[in-house]
């Protein structure tokens, strides 16, 4: 029989994780002395610890290891670590892809202005009006006309929290007049549509490139310009429309300065 501290030194580990390990029901010593409480491990324990410790350097957690030493769904436990890892080694791959942009860009001198940043877009109920817009002045006049209109018919109507305003652009890509657009705004629940103002479900994004513009409209075209250089620098794909997603605006902020806007992109 070996103590604990003899235990240890032979398979490298540290007395406090072979305590640790005890006190979870993962190895257990052999032997402990009623007297002292000191702890005695057998030779028939080498494989054991030594099969706990090539787990835990492939990542299994606790749990996982006690199933396995039960031999409940050997394959099934390796399977989804096996899935996890290929999920993390992507994601490595993804943020590995960002951070080299990011020093391409200052390598070559390029101030980022623009941060952009993955995320999910959420399923939503939007009333929304399909409409050609001659410029982005014009949305001040357009928006506030299509609220109107919808709350008349549906008095009880309540936006969504967080509110969640936003412009689909059906062109595909960013034009500085005469473009297409879907103006939609989030809401708790359907309603009673109008002749051009419909109610509609628009699914989960589960993945999405996205990045803000601080100010007037009239420069958002470098935000687009700059997320959509990421999108295929990063090796993306847009795999739906962009939207504009106004958060501050002429309804909330005095200085065009402060308006704020994110662009979001599907991938």
């Amino acid at each position: 029989m070996y103590q604990i501290g003899e235990f240890s030194k032979i398979n490298r580990i540290t007395v406090k994780t072979l305590r640790y390990y005890d006190r979870v029901g993962l190895l257990k010593p052999a032997f402990v002395n009623d007297d002292n409480g000191y702890r005695y491990y057998t030779s028939e324990q080498l494989p054991i610890i030594h099969k706990i410790i090539a787990l835990r350097q492939m990542d299994f957690s606790i749990n996982e290891i006690l199933d396995l030493l039960k031999g409940e769904n050997d394959n099934i436990i390796f399977e989804n670590k096996k899935e996890k890892i290929l999920n993390d080694i992507q994601e490595k791959k993804k943020q590995l892809t960002q951070i080299t942009h990011y020093l391409e860009k200052n390598r070559e001198g390029f101030k980022m202005s623009y941060e952009v940043l993955l995320k999910e877009l959420p399923e939503v109920i939007v009333y929304a009006k399909r409409m050609m817009i001659p410029n982005y002045d014009y949305y001040f006049e357009a928006v506030p006309k299509i609220g109107k209109e919808i709350s008349e018919v549906n008095p009880g109507l309540k936006c969504a929290k967080p509110n969640y305003c936003f412009t689909i652009y059906l062109d595909g890509e960013y034009k500085e007049k005469d473009f297409k657009v879907e103006i939609c705004e989030a809401v708790t629940s359907f309603g009673k549509e109008t002749d051009e103002i419909k109610f509609k479900k628009i699914n989960k994004v589960d993945n999405a490139a996205c990045v803000f513009h601080k100010g007037s409209y009239d420069k958002i075209g470098e935000a687009y310009a700059h997320l959509f250089k990421w999108i295929e620098d990063n090796n993306y794909i847009a795999s739906n429309k962009p939207r504009e997603s106004y958060i501050d605006g002429i309804w909330n902020k005095e200085n065009v300065s402060d308006w704020l806007t994110e662009i979001q992109v599907p991938l």
